[in-house]
């Protein structure tokens, strides 16, 4: 199968194509970013998905199924760029895919999407809708290219499209949402609150779309790993400190005394649970993860040992 991954340059990106290259794959990517020492036999295309250029490759190299991995957080870009990095590069995707008889398309999303907020059921399943996107308006952008990825199931019926609703990543080198939080040696939490997490570790998140490619599932599908931990708990056994917050005191101290920057809404996310509901995409590909709760833990703590004093 000839693989195209955008994004390939991101941690997660580089061993999945390294991945499929050593499965008997072709496979090529594409990324604005650089991927030094890339495997020989991995095609790389240094250039924006949004740039006349990216289609030029779809179509002088005519893939066989395609995997968006993209999409950019508030951590990593600001912005009206990241919402157009995340917007308009998801249905130029799309819409190279259609126009250049791509048979197979898998979208990487996040299962941020289902939203924290107090009166959430504690087990998300796939057809739930976004909820508080007015508290953290940052994963506005995410929620939509999620939905917009969604309905190529029923705008391009003879592609094969699945979404994927990836719970948070932790590894080696520790790159992602939950790394970039875990990344100083104190860690705030609200006070009185200890939500629980889903993690999954970063070779299983390859091996999960890995199958999904493989088995040509169709439809959105929750993935994650071993189940779900306190907050407090990840933060201990990953050698860091947790400290707990009033609310209103946490809000004046994010970005300041070595504690990380976030929004005032996403303080939810710090209070709230997302766990969700991976029996659809267990039953559809027999994923089973190989890294449990401890063993993830101390790959990240080892690799990603807490920065400052």
């Amino acid at each position: 199968m000839k693989v195209l991954i955008l994004g390939i340059a991101g941690g997660i990106a580089r061993k999945l194509a390294t991945r499929l290259h050593a499965a008997g794959h072709q496979v090529l990517g594409l990324d604005a970013r650089p991927w030094p020492g890339a495997p020989p036999g991995i095609e790389i295309h240094r250039m924006d998905v949004r740039k006349r250029a990216a289609e030029d490759v779809f179509r002088r190299r005519r893939p066989d199924a395609v995997v968006h991995m993209a999409t950019v957080t508030a951590f990593s870009v600001k912005g009206g760029e990241r919402e157009r990095m995340n917007l308009d590069g998801t249905k130029a995707v799309f819409d190279h895919c259609r126009d250049h008889g791509v048979k197979q398309v898998l979208f990487v999303g996040r299962h941020t999407f289902y939203g924290a907020a107090p009166d959430s059921l504690l087990y998300h399943t796939e057809d739930e809708p976004p909820r508080a996107l007015d508290k953290v308006p940052e994963l506005a952008d995410l929620v939509a290219a999620d939905l917009y990825a969604a309905t190529a199931l029923w705008r391009f019926p003879e592609m094969t499209t699945a979404v994927l609703r990836l719970c948070y990543t932790l590894g080696a080198p520790g790159t992602g949402t939950l790394a970039s939080f875990l990344r100083g040696r104190r860690v705030p939490m609200v006070l009185g609150y200890d939500p629980l997490f889903q993690v999954i570790q970063e070779e299983d998140v390859v091996t999960a779309i890995q199958l999904a490619l493989e088995k040509r599932i169709r439809g959105i599908f929750n993935v994650a790993g071993p189940p779900p931990m306190p907050l407090s708990v990840i933060i201990r056994q990953t050698g860091r400190t947790p400290v707990p917050l009033p609310s209103t005191l946490l809000s004046w101290l994010l970005g300041r005394m070595g504690l990380p920057t976030l929004s005032q809404g996403a303080l939810d996310h710090i209070k709230y649970p997302i766990v969700v509901d991976t029996r659809q995409f267990r039953e559809a590909t027999g994923f089973q993860y190989a890294h449990d709760e401890g063993h993830l833990l101390r790959i990240f703590r080892q690799a990603s040992p807490p920065l400052g004093r």
